[in-house]
């Protein structure tokens, strides 16, 4: 699905675009009540803010409730393949580095069939911003246990439980040494819009996971971190991390090199891990993505890691611009009937 921006102020008017710009007119067909229509209304009030014109923008999705995302934002698109988004969205951000190249993708789409484009792409540090809805379930096909569904969930496809350990999204993503790392909650609305607006801002992988309330099929997942819940942990750059209804708990080093939850009472402020987004190796940001497995205990949300290296895309451009230096523009008639070749 590639939808044709419509005429006006996106096709070289250079005024300011309006969440309305960027607002399709197909009828939004999610459950009443589903996280999606937060984000898809947090998403399109980010969208203009990042001075991109709006032809620049391209929204590429895979299958899933997800997936009809590119429906409703007034860009460029692709209602793509089962697992795929990461794959052709690689394509398109490295061909045509101006662009601003979103994956919209669900636990299931991006996790289980599509789980190898996505590290390949988070590895290789492609420049595309991956929003990752996490509803803990496949809802699209009526409720069966998804890779991120807890040990002993009961679904229509494990109706005594599941048996699969689940993936942590945020620590596969630091695991594949992603260079932008976030969480959010699908309510949180300025927290979500700010991690939208930084990742997309971002050079390079940009991965936010963002907790997806199914009301139909998976209802209350989240209930222990929704709605800044003293279990809600956010996570500040340069700043003690701390966390309760009066910051009165925090997250310190123990003595085994682990990290654990302290009153702050009692070790004192000064014990406390000051929280660096920017440290080049991700293992602290992976230590604290593994607080809490399953979001019911004290659960970071915010900004886990944000680091640079070389794109992807800049590196394949340069690679290109010295081989034409150093032998001229290619052939490629001679490179397909080249040695590896024969004729029957």
């Amino acid at each position: 699905m590639l939808p044709q921006v419509g005429d006006g102020a996106s096709n070289g008017d250079a005024r300011e675009l309006t969440k309305k710009d960027v607002t399709s007119d197909q009828e939004v067909r999610w459950c009443p009540g589903c996280g999606d229509y937060a984000i898809l209304a947090n998403v399109q009030s980010v969208l203009p803010k990042l001075g991109v014109p709006r032809e620049n923008f391209v929204f590429v999705s895979g299958i899933g409730c997800a997936a009809r995302f590119p429906y409703y934002v007034e860009t460029y698109g692709f209602h793509s393949i089962h697992g795929r988004a990461p794959a052709i969205a690689t394509g398109i951000s490295t061909a045509r580095p101006e662009l601003s190249v979103f994956v919209v993708t669900g636990d299931g789409d991006a996790l289980s069939i599509g789980g190898n484009h996505l590290l390949h792409a988070m590895r290789r540090n492609v420049d595309l911003t991956v929003l990752m809805f996490n509803n803990q379930i496949y809802g699209l096909t009526k409720g069966q246990y998804s890779p991120t569904s807890e040990v002993g969930k009961v679904t229509k496809s494990t109706p005594v439980g599941s048996l699969d350990h689940p993936y942590n999204p945020v620590s596969l993503a630091l695991g594949a040494e992603a260079t932008f790392v976030a969480r959010s909650v699908d309510n949180e609305r300025q927290h979500l819009a700010d991690l939208i607006e930084r990742a997309a801002q971002h050079r390079g992988t940009s991965f936010i996971e963002i907790y997806q309330n199914c009301n139909i099929f998976n209802d209350g997942a989240f209930d222990g971190v929704r709605g800044n819940k003293p279990n809600q942990i956010r996570l500040e750059h340069g700043t003690p991390i701390r966390f309760g209804a009066e910051g009165e708990h925090g997250v310190a080093m123990g003595a085994n090199g682990e990290l654990e939850v302290v009153d702050v009472a009692e070790v004192g402020e000064e014990a406390l891990l000051v929280h660096d987004a920017h440290r080049d190796d991700p293992g602290l940001a992976f230590m604290l993505s593994r607080l809490a497995h399953t979001p019911h205990g004290p659960t970071p949300i915010g900004l886990f890691r944000q680091t640079e290296r070389p794109v992807y895309g800049d590196e394949v451009a340069a690679q290109l611009d010295d081989a034409v230096a150093r032998k001229g523009p290619g052939d490629l008639q001679a490179l397909l009937r080249g040695r590896d070749t024969w004729t029957v």
